[in-house]
């Protein structure tokens, strides 16, 4: 409630050992510090948008009918054996041994877990489609941690796995996904492409990378413009709908670099509507049939005969996904973290000016907290002594969207009122909890 209660340990200046903005900005406001190399302690203010960020991931999960599990961060190399990427996975993935000396590992991903979970669980064909997710943290060990938590050794990550009975079914998964993940990307206020990838160390010959468009971004992007105008609004959650709109995205031309050929680019896409820019990878999900239910025996009965399932993933970046919001919508003229109000880690902070002699306008701060609180609006107060212009850097900073500034003339009637890069205006506070709620979304 009060700020000088919370932990932010806000830093004057961005640390030199920062490369990218949201590296820059994460340690200068204290949302996030390093404990060793690509490894980071969460702080309040950092946990909390994460958090604010992975319910609207779970919140989009569910509406697909994807049930939520959790499964543990370390893993046997029993099952990584049995699929036969224990070996091939490489020096990313970190190995143990436990005191009884078991060959164990921090998961990377967890594909073969789950189908574990699943051939244990699941026999007849009439349980199908199973759609599984988790949110849980993992570890890479990366050769070159660098840039913060864009590209760490441990981090927090959604991963979701479909079971289905042959190809086409689980296209149609693969395609709920795909939707999914545009919504959600929608409603953290990213403009997202899905271009077709790699599948990389996951295997399968189906995948798509959702990219947002950032300077800073890793991926070098080609792709057509006119694909941002492809709409998915009105898309319904049927077969025929969902594979219209993902050849409706299809059609254009969109990969990063790793598949670009400027014989093709240059072929299919009009010189006036080629853009080549960077971005950030927020998104990666794969089709890859009975690649890992084969090997580990994952099948159903099915009018008598043994069917291997279908199978695919589906991973989001959750806490990557803090810094990739950083870098896509960073206010780079006043130097401003700007939040989508729905994972902002507040949404409205109440200023009062107040000196150890006065403290007229933090009681009156109180009154206006409790009535936005009954709103349901996620409030903080400033009652440190510092000057009006001080406060508003500072949260104009931190990136909370409004500011309610209680003054010497303040009165209860009408209060002063500012969107963050606006002028501040006179309203009432039923005013001002309506335009913070229709912001929701």
């Amino acid at each position: 409630m009060f700020f000088s209660n919370l932990l932010v340990p806000i830093l004057k200046n961005n640390p030199s050992e920062a490369k990218i903005k949201s590296h820059k900005l994460m340690l200068r406001t204290g949302m996030i510090k390093q404990s060793s190399a690509g490894i980071y302690s969460w702080l309040p203010l950092g946990f909390k948008i994460m958090k604010k960020i992975e319910n609207i991931v779970r919140e989009e999960q569910n509406r697909i009918n994807a049930q939520e599990i959790l499964m543990p961060t370390i893993q046997s190399s029993d099952i990584w054996k049995e699929s036969g990427r224990y070996e091939d996975y490489g020096e990313e993935m970190l190995r143990i041994t436990d005191r009884q000396k078991r060959e164990m590992l921090y998961g990377p991903t967890n594909e073969e877990l789950v189908t574990d979970i699943f051939r244990n669980s699941i026999k007849s064909y009439k349980s199908l489609p199973q759609l599984l997710y988790h949110i849980q943290w993992k570890f890479r060990d990366e050769l070159r941690p660098r840039f913060g938590i864009m590209r760490c050794r441990e981090f927090y990550m959604k991963d979701a796995y479909s079971f289905d009975l042959n190809d086409d079914e689980g296209e149609y998964s693969y395609n709920k996904f795909f939707l999914s993940y545009l919504k959600l990307f929608k409603r953290l206020d990213l403009k997202a492409i899905p271009m077709a990838a790699d599948t990389g160390p996951i295997g399968g010959n189906l995948s798509h990378e959702f990219i947002i468009l950032a300077e800073t971004g890793e991926s070098k992007i080609y792709t057509d413009k006119n694909i941002f105008e492809v709409n998915h609004q009105n898309c319904e959650i049927n077969k025929i709908s969902l594979e219209n709109l993902r050849k409706n995205f299809d059609k254009y031309y969109a990969v990063t670099d790793e598949k670009y050929n400027k014989i093709e680019f240059d072929k299919l896409v009009k010189k006036e509507d080629q853009l080549e820019t960077k971005g950030i990878e927020v998104g990666h999900i794969f089709y890859f049939g009975d690649k890992y239910s084969k090997p580990m025996n994952a099948s159903v009965d099915y009018d008598g005969k043994k069917v291997f399932v279908k199978m695919g993933s589906y991973g989001v970046g959750v806490s990557r996904l803090v810094g990739a919001i950083i870098e896509a919508k960073f206010d780079e003229k006043n130097e401003n973290m700007i939040w989508p109000i729905n994972v902002a880690p507040y949404e409205c902070v109440i200023i009062p000016l107040i000196s150890k002699s006065d403290k007229t306008n933090l009681e009156k701060s109180m009154k206006v907290f409790n009535k936005l609180k009954e709103n349901k609006i996620d409030t903080i107060i400033d009652n440190t002594e510092e000057n009006f212009s001080s406060k508003m850097k500072k949260f104009n900073l931190i990136g909370v969207p409004y500011q309610i500034l209680l003054g010497k003339k303040t009165d209860d009637d009408m209060l002063e009122f500012k969107k963050v890069g606006e002028e501040s205006v006179k309203l009432k506070i039923d005013e001002i909890i309506k335009i913070i709620n229709s912001k929701k979304n």
